[in-house]
Parts: C-alpha cells; sequence; structure tokens
C-alpha cells in the first residue's frame, strides 16, 4: 500500500533502522515484510517469537522524534494483540481506531475488538467503516 516492498532494515547504533519513505524522513515504518526472504513467505512463528518481535519493533527500532505512532493489526483479539498493548502501556498510547467493512463478520470481529479494548482499558478514539460506499445527499444514487 506504501510502495515499500523490496525495501530492507538495517542495524544502526539504536537498534533497527526503520523504513523511511521520503527523503525528509518524516514517515517510517517496520514490518515484519522486511525481514522475509520472499515476499509471499508466511510467518509461521509461535506466539513467544511473535510477542518478542512487537516488543522488539516497540523498544529496539530507532524511531526518532515521532508524531504519532500508528500500529496496523489484523483483526482479532490475539496474544499479538495483548503484546502490542503491553508494548506500548509505557509510552501512554491515545487509543486505538477501530477499522471494519459492511459485512457481517467484519462487523462480528470488531465487536470483539472493542471489548478487547474496553478489558485492557485503551481508549477507542473513533470506528472508520471502509469500503461501504457513497450515497448523494441530493439524488440518493449510491455508489458502492
Amino acid at each position: 500500500m506504501l510502495g515499500a516492498q523490496g525495501r530492507a532494515v538495517h542495524q544502526c547504533d539504536r537498534g533497527w533502522a526503520p523504513v523511511f519513505l521520503d527523503r525528509e524522513q518524516s514517515i517510517s515504518l517496520m514490518s515484519v515484510g522486511f525481514l522475509l526472504e520472499k515476499p509471499d513467505e508466511a510467518v509461521v512463528w509461535r506466539g513467544p517469537k511473535k510477542n518478542a518481535l512487537i516488543k522488539q519493533f516497540v523498544s529496539d527500532v530507532a524511531w526518532g522524534e515521532l508524531d504519532y505512532l500508528v500500529v496496523d493489526t489484523p483483526p482479532g483479539t490475539s496474544d499479538e494483540h495483548m503484546a502490542t498493548i503491553e508494548a506500548l502501556r509505557p509510552y501512554q498510547p491515545l487509543g486505538a481506531l477501530v477499522v471494519t467493512t459492511p459485512q457481517a463478520v467484519s462487523v462480528g470481529d470488531v465487536r470483539r475488538e472493542l471489548t478487547f479494548c474496553r478489558k485492557t482499558g485503551l481508549r477507542v478514539m473513533g470506528i472508520v467503516e471502509n469500503m461501504s460506499g457513497f450515497t448523494c445527499p441530493h439524488c440518493t444514487e449510491c455508489t458502492s
């Protein structure tokens, strides 16, 4: 989505250097995809190894001065989500922005995610419905 395929991370004196998307280094990112040999390779790791990587992404990446740190996770309420919350808790995260699509399966996932946020004390900053279409307020024509 950001056109960063094929980029690689490297070590620096403060840990891993993230991938920068622009010359000004104002947008940086880190992904497990940068650590794979082949882009279509599956990550077949058990919980402890995944959890350790999440902690490394938070504490061992030379992020520099940040305005925002966005963490994109797949739907669900797995151990990885718990590891992410615990790794970020010392930095007092602002909250979660939950994204859904109109399909019933996605809405069900989001309901569970909202419960997860409430139980872990993570404030929900908003919910975005993606790919829902647009209904013109003047002629009621719907594009989806």
